[in-house]
């Protein structure tokens, strides 16, 4: 692979990725396989492929000092007195692997003073990632090459692509997005969603579940802030990392940025 295109890499930049790599290879060999699932206590699905690559994954970064909170491993609490953590999601789109939709992906964040300062996420049946360091843009890898991504210019909510979840997209979440007079709407798994903001193939995601957690969003973060869009919760407020607390409590906003407020506006009317 060509050296992504960004003149001051920090160090851990070409550990996430090599990790998103090598943890995306061992996934394709099972997803090519026969498989189990299970269900875990919360009853949302594991496979033999998420603890896979959550060991590739912490072996890789461990040649950092950083703790790592993974969606796979027991929460060790001690990160908090931390200002640098990976956060990693070794799976994201379990669902979409069982039923081999192809959308699913691997999510590696690396947070500093509770902001991504680094995002990582790879889609490996397309050989594909998506990657951005804080202060220096955001960047997708396909066809062998690096290139710069930007989100859409558009600001007229009609006129919006948006992209929701597959699996989870609730009767409250379809309602509103009618509300708001969108009718271009695709489902799509996994933090896909972002990547297809941040490539400039779709202006929002929208969910206003309480399930996300950290290491639903901490890659996307980055990369939908360097690529000049805008991730907040549905009120609007900010979204931090590292904290005790790893759920998202007002679901999650992303879009291109012209139409972020918009949204929250329409959304708090309905509160």
């Amino acid at each position: 692979m060509k050296d992504i295109p960004i003149v001051d890499k920090i160090p851990e930049l070409e550990i996430a990725i090599k990790a998103v790599e090598m943890a995306g290879k061992a996934i394709l060999e099972i997803y090519q396989g026969d498989f189990e699932s299970f269900a875990k206590s919360d009853d949302s699905p594991i496979t033999e492929a998420d603890i896979k690559s959550n060991d590739i994954i912490k072996e890789i970064l461990s040649q950092t000092d950083h703790p790592i909170l993974s969606e796979e491993d027991k929460d060790d609490l001690s990160r908090l007195s931390e200002d640098t953590i990976w956060i990693v999601d070794p799976l994201d789109g379990t669902s979409d692997f069982i039923d081999k939709t192809g959308e699913f992906t691997i999510m590696i964040g690396l947070i500093k003073n509770k902001k991504p300062i680094l995002g990582v996420i790879g889609w490996p049946t397309e050989k594909t990632l998506f990657v951005a360091q804080k202060g220096s843009g955001a960047f997708r890898y396909s066809d062998n090459e690096w290139k710069r991504i930007s989100v859409t210019k558009v600001s007229d909510l009609s006129k919006c692509r948006t992209v929701g979840s597959r699996h989870h997209l609730s009767d409250k979440e379809k309602s509103f997005i009618k509300k708001l007079g969108i009718e271009d709407f695709t489902s799509i798994g996994s933090s896909l969603k972002v990547g297809k903001i941040s490539s400039g193939e779709a202006e929002a995601y929208i969910t206003t579940t309480n399930k996300m957690k950290e290491w639903d969003s901490a890659a996307s973060y980055c990369i939908i802030l360097e690529a000049g869009g805008k991730m907040t919760d549905m009120l609007g407020n900010d979204i931090t990392y590292n904290n005790r607390e790893v759920h998202h409590q007002n679901g999650i906003l992303v879009t291109n940025g012209l139409i972020h407020d918009k949204i929250i506006e329409e959304f708090k009317k309905l509160e």
